[in-house]
């Protein structure tokens, strides 16, 4: 099959794009060549900045794909370029949508497809509902054959995941694990949470891919193992083989006492307990199972990561703000005794 990817070299994507150079497709990437010395030898890299359109209109002239990946799409404006340059170009887009749309917190913590998109706490969230329900009028009203992909938490090799964290990704809280320094965690660290590899998302990604059955539907992809914060927490200690010293903050706490966008990605995301029903994926990838437990995941991350400087980048502010909220939170202790 002859597939375009926007982007395909991120987090979820490039575990995709690898898949598809291994089954022998006819992967194009249009992206601006970031990361392109890590791609299989038999992917085609279209070199232009997907935000203009018209360089990318001109690039794309005279090319058609059975398949469309959107993967950087935030915004409903960016979706509506999407529709412009590919109607008529593709016989399906695939709009990687997020999980985390779904209603915070949840009435019900079992999550299908079916559960509601409304998210009041992350304009994230919103901007991509906004999205899929553009998409889907598209569909409704042209017949644009759009499917919808929902993931949760996924991560590769590069960063392990992580419930707190600052703007230079996980690496300054594995290395403060690694110091037996205290590490934040958000709530007391019993809530569910599921974390999917990205190679585990992948082949039910691509088994969506040129299935009729899909367009206008949408499906959530994540692991069916659902693991407490507590245990992501210590595989990553487990993993370095050091002792975990965590230090437990209300979850609401930690977005007030910070600037990063803790109130979406905690209270509008990871501090809801969260179960997913992947029964509408499996209904048509009938052999997806995600082979990858977060314990062996977390493990051959951080293996990787240690062998890999480039992707221990430091974050000195973020460090600091960890000791300050757990400084203040001590002497707001000491007053109270």
């Amino acid at each position: 099959m002859k597939i375009l990817f926007i982007g395909g070299t991120g987090t979820i994507s490039m575990a995709i794009t690898r898949l598809l150079a291994v089954r022998g497709d006819e992967v194009w990437l249009l992206n601006r060549g970031n990361r392109s010395a890590e791609l299989p030898d038999n992917v085609k890299v279209i070199e232009a900045d997907i935000n203009n359109e018209q360089e990318v209109a001109e690039k794309l002239d005279g090319l058609s794909f059975d398949c469309v990946g959107e993967f950087i799409g935030f915004v409903p404006e960016q979706l509506e370029r999407d529709f412009r340059l590919f109607y008529g170009k593709t016989c399906q887009f695939i709009y990687i949508s997020s999980a985390s749309a779904y209603q915070k917190p949840p009435k019900n913590y079992i999550i299908t497809e079916d559960t509601p998109l409304e998210n009041p706490y992350w304009e994230y969230s919103r901007n991509k509902k906004a999205c899929e329900e553009l998409l889907m009028e598209k569909y409704r009203q042209t017949g644009f054959p759009v499917t919808i992909v929902r993931p949760s938490h996924t991560y590769d090799e590069r960063s392990v995941p992580l419930g707190v964290h600052g703007r230079n990704g996980s690496w300054q809280v594995v290395k403060r694990i690694m110091e037996g320094k205290q590490v934040l965690i958000h709530g007391d660290g019993t809530s569910l949470w599921t974390i999917t590899h990205n190679s585990d998302f992948a082949r039910a990604y691509v088994g969506l891919i040129g299935r009729h059955e899909a367009i206008g539907q949408a499906y959530h992809i994540t692991s069916d193992e659902s693991v407490t914060w507590n245990h992501i927490y210590h595989a990553i200690a487990d993993a370095l083989g050091v002792e975990l010293k965590p230090y437990y903050v209300a979850s609401q706490t930690l977005a007030d006492m910070s600037d990063y966008d803790l109130t979406g990605s905690l209270i509008g995301d990871k501090a809801n307990s969260v179960i997913f029903d992947n029964s509408k994926i499996r209904s048509i990838v009938p052999d997806f199972k995600a082979r990858i437990s977060a314990e062996d995941g977390i493990k051959m991350t951080v293996e990787n990561i240690l062998d890999h400087p480039e992707f221990q980048t430091e974050d000195k502010e973020f460090d600091e703000w960890c000791d300050k909220v757990i400084e203040t939170l001590e002497q707001a202790k000491s007053v109270m005794k």
